[in-house]
């Protein structure tokens, strides 16, 4: 059952955060405006780049020393946020993984469409591995539209000979631009932050209006998945990304793919970034990602 804290904050998040109707400016800013948030004195941000993507390395006082690195695809419906409005995300990640941060400022759509923000991670990464970085102690990770980039550059990777790190996540990772899953189609419940109509929507901003959502690198549920590392997908049951996740794990064992898919009962999309503010199933599932990554990267 879904703690207090949980049911308390649902019950006063706005509707109109993800509207289908909304102009890309006003669907910007009101993500801007739920990301952003401040981080605490201690921790220390380099901004440097690398593979000529400007990336930020973000360590806390508990993690400053770690050999483990989080390769962070930021979300925001590849619109949004942007690398400075991310610094809280790679804080919070940073603690329960044991690991320093690299996020990646990537191009934002529509003024940088498909493949643009996928070309910017998988250089990021390149750049990174001939910085010296060894591949076994580095873990792709992303949230919603990033968790889809973050995949979509193991896929860039795989084709270009590069070599693949250690494990990936994705939390309530985009795997779907066009959003054809059942938990899509019907949902379980109220979800103040995603719906099918505004996946479809930035889906189409990403990809531009000749594009193909269905491009494997766009929606990897269409890829061919053989040769990635363990995966590890993490989704909320009300979730609209929650078959997504299923599918894609489906598609991955039969090409020899080692997939942890891990659903938690009635949490939304984006949950895991409730972390921020202490809500209890959000820090329990980011202690299970820093696990995940341990197992992998001891």
């Amino acid at each position: 059952m879904a703690s207090r804290e949980f049911k308390q904050l649902l019950s006063v998040m706005k509707e109109d955060l993800v509207l289908p109707g909304d102009s890309l400016e006003a669907a910007r800013d009101k993500l801007n405006a739920v990301h952003g948030h401040p981080i605490g004195p201690d921790t220390r941000v380099s901004w440097t780049e690398l593979g000529g993507v400007r990336c930020a390395w973000v360590d806390t006082a508990e993690t400053a020393g770690s050999d483990r690195v989080l390769f962070l695809c930021h979300g925001g419906a590849f619109i949004a946020a942007g690398g400075d409005g991310y610094l809280f995300y790679a804080e919070m990640l940073a603690k329960p993984c044991d690991a320093r941060v690299l996020l990646v400022d990537y191009r934002l759509a529509p003024a940088h469409r498909f493949p643009a923000a996928l070309d910017d991670c998988a250089a990021a990464y390149a750049g990174l591995l001939a910085a010296g970085q060894q591949p076994d102690h580095v873990a792709f990770i992303g949230d919603s539209c990033g968790g889809g980039l973050a995949i979509a550059a193991l896929l860039r990777g795989k084709e270009q000979g590069v070599a693949m790190p250690a494990c990936a996540i994705a939390l309530g990772g985009w795997f779907d631009l066009e959003a054809t899953g059942e938990a899509a189609m019907h949902p379980k419940g109220r979800d103040p932050f995603a719906s099918r109509e505004f996946v479809r929507a930035r889906g189409r901003d990403y990809v531009g209006p000749a594009g193909d959502p269905r491009d494997p690198l766009a929606s990897a549920i269409h890829a061919d998945l053989t040769g990635l590392p363990p995966l590890y997908l993490q989704v909320g049951d009300v979730d609209l990304t929650r078959d997504d996740a299923v599918r894609l794990a489906d598609r991955a064992r039969p090409r020899g793919v080692d997939v942890t898919v891990d659903i938690h009962p009635e949490m939304i999309h984006g949950f895991q970034g409730l972390a921020s503010a202490g809500l209890p199933e959000a820090v329990r599932a980011l202690e299970q990602v820093g696990r995940f990554i341990r197992d992998r990267m001891p």
